[in-house]
């Protein structure tokens, strides 16, 4: 299959090419002729599975050639959970349409609202927005949807969990009836159901891949180690291992600020981001981290879906998630578009529920593997790996116990 049999044309398959993709992946192959075709379409596809051309490319082939946009109207809206995954579906845009004219703009909160509201007084082809900022921009009388021809959902899961379902639901009863809408989700719970139920008009279902699928490139390791040994720890781990770029996830937001002070301390470059820091500081990490000039970054889950890395080799879960399924999303920022990755979660006795949900939702029983000189002193069944630290863990499709996630996510994305 090649992006030339899925009915793109001539300037987005140039594209295509120039970006170096060969081979469309299997969301791409199923959602680009669905959306091409003008029906509504809910797919359900793993993050990292190169969903957003899935949908991208298509959406610019339909508006291009279309009526120009009137002023402050938007012929095409894209709603994400986070301003991180914001700027970057934005900028897929941009690079898609690098050959065709469209006009295309991100909005979302943290930064000035001015600028945005100046960028639709002209009409945007493209508009790519959080919900919140969205509402604001509608209730500064700065957008209008009069010429509104397709809605797109993207991890439409993450935005119920952050708490955004009544701000979808008022955005819902501003939009015309008549529109082309996409929703896209990393999992298809009973919730998501009822939402796609209530906006989508007889849709496509597309299912691409089972939730743990995505990640069987991902070599998957558990630290048993004590809460207050966790930072040593990592930083053994860093140093031992040579690794020269890292993701890390932390609970708290004082503690992604806490750790960062520790890893500066012991010579490991690190910057975090996480909702209490300015837009220009975490767009400042973000670019830091992807040029190479900061070796580790340590995010909370405001930044789980935002963050996209060509190639990273390592992600670390500092703390386990509350939400298991945040535990697939964030190991999935590496071993993407098949690339080999390694996740390493560092694991204390006080997470134990948390751990038995994730082992759940994988379908998985992780062997926990002791760090040489890091023993936790509370005893829980381990597997020592003094001989090969990353040499052996195993896969059991029967978890040791049966449990679900604990706690939600937090809103955020304004």
């Amino acid at each position: 299959m090649s992006f030339g049999s899925l009915g793109l044309c001539d300037e987005l398959l140039k594209t295509v090419i120039e970006q170096g993709y060969k081979t469309p992946s299997p969301v791409q192959v199923a959602a680009i002729p669905a959306v091409l075709s003008q029906r509504d379409v809910m797919a359900v596809a793993q993050t990292g599975t190169g969903k957003t051309a899935g949908f991208t490319l298509p959406m610019v082939q339909l508006l291009f050639g279309g009526p120009s946009a009137k002023a402050q109207c938007v012929r095409a809206l894209v709603i994400t959970p986070t301003r991180e995954l914001a700027a970057q579906v934005a900028s897929s845009v941009q690079n898609y349409s690098r050959h065709l004219d469209i006009s295309t703009a991100a909005a979302f909160g943290g930064v000035r609202i001015e600028p945005q509201i100046n960028q639709l007084q002209a009409g945007l082809d493209v508009l790519v927005t959080t919900p919140g900022r969205l509402l604001d921009l509608y209730n500064q009388k700065a957008i209008l949807f009069d010429q509104l021809e397709i809605l797109v959902l993207d991890e439409a899961d993450r935005m119920l969990d952050m708490g955004f379902i009544d701000d979808i639901r008022r955005i819902q009863t501003l939009l015309p009836s008549k529109r082309q809408t996409l929703m896209f989700s990393a999992t298809f719970s009973t919730t998501i159901k009822l939402l796609a139920k209530g906006m989508l008009d007889n849709p496509l279902v597309l299912e691409v891949a089972a939730t743990n699928n995505s990640i069987d490139t991902i070599k998957q390791v558990m630290h048993p180690v004590d809460k207050a040994r966790k930072s040593e720890a990592l930083i053994h781990l860093i140093k031992k291992n040579k690794w020269h770029q890292l993701l890390v996830f932390s609970g708290t937001k004082h503690g992604a600020d806490s750790l960062v002070l520790q890893l500066e301390k012991a010579g490991v470059s690190a910057v975090s981001i996480h909702a209490n820091r300015t837009q220009h500081a975490r767009t400042a990490a973000l670019d830091g981290f992807r040029n190479g000039n900061i070796m580790a970054l340590v995010a909370t889950d405001v930044a789980s879906r935002g963050i996209d890395v060509n190639q990273l080799p390592c992600v670390v879960n500092f703390d386990l998630p509350y939400v298991a399924e945040d535990y697939v999303h964030r190991i999935g920022r590496t071993g993407r578009a098949g690339n080999s990755g390694l996740a390493v979660s560092l694991y204390s006795d006080d997470e134990s529920k948390r751990l038995t949900a994730i082992e759940h939702l994988v379908g998985r029983k992780f062997k926990l593997e002791i760090i040489p000189g890091f023993a936790p002193s509370l005893k829980a069944p381990t597997n020592s790996s003094e001989d090969d630290e990353y040499g052996n863990f195993e896969a059991d499709p029967k978890p040791r116990h049966k449990g679900q996630s604990q706690g939600r996510g937090r809103r955020g994305g304004r």
